[in-house]
């Protein structure tokens, strides 16, 4: 069964219901100029409020080694998402409890995703001058092709209308909603949490 991660979590309401609609990652926002962006004494109680049972991703953009590092010990993340720029170098630092993302334009992602080490990969749409949770989807079928050598987490425009369709076409490992099921960014609406995770889940 697919995966389901829900990202950009602001509070610990909105972790507790996701917890509560069965979700199997949550996702903390440290990318700089990004709406869901937090401080990391604001993560600290969300962080903690995460069970052992639910993965706590870090996600960030450009940072250095040494707030990756401060952030997932203080925060006890289970795992770095590097959605920026960042080299195979920085990630190869991390691993194994991290992962790229990369921006899909087309299907030169095949080998720009070659250049970098790990289990895992997250694909999102490519906006220009947006790192993410812009709500922009892109050709799913690019995910399939690179889930057949990586544990693909699908990102980008996917919705509780479209995911089971996403998962249909894309085979992914997992699927990760950030404005998709919002009220306003980073404020998550439940009814769209919930309806989420079953039409992921139902497939």
């Amino acid at each position: 069964m697919v995966h389901v991660k829900i990202c950009g979590v602001m509070s610990v309401q909105d972790v507790e219901l996701c917890v509560a609609a069965g979700v199997d990652a949550i996702g903390l926002n440290f990318a700089p100029g990004s709406p869901r962006c937090l401080t990391l004494a604001a993560a600290l109680p969300l962080a903690q409020a995460i069970p052992p049972h639910v993965l706590s991703v870090g996600v960030f953009v450009n940072a250095e080694i040494e707030q990756l590092l401060e952030y997932k010990r203080a925060l006890s993340l289970g795992c770095l998402q590097l959605h920026g720029d960042e080299s195979p170098e920085l990630l190869s630092q991390v691993l194994p409890h991290a992962y790229k993302a990369l921006r899909v334009r087309g299907a030169d992602v095949l080998a720009e995703a070659a250049r970098y080490a790990g289990e895992h990969m997250l694909l999102d749409a490519y906006v220009p001058n947006a790192h993410g949770g812009t709500g922009a989807r892109f050709d799913w079928n690019l995910a399939r092709d690179l889930g057949l050598v990586r544990k693909v987490t699908l990102a980008g425009g996917l919705t509780p209308d479209n995911v089971a369709e996403a998962i249909a076409v894309a085979q992914p490992f997992c699927v990760d909603v950030a404005s998709g099921v919002e009220l306003s960014p980073g404020r998550k609406d439940p009814e769209r949490v919930r309806a989420f995770v079953r039409a992921a889940k139902s497939g």
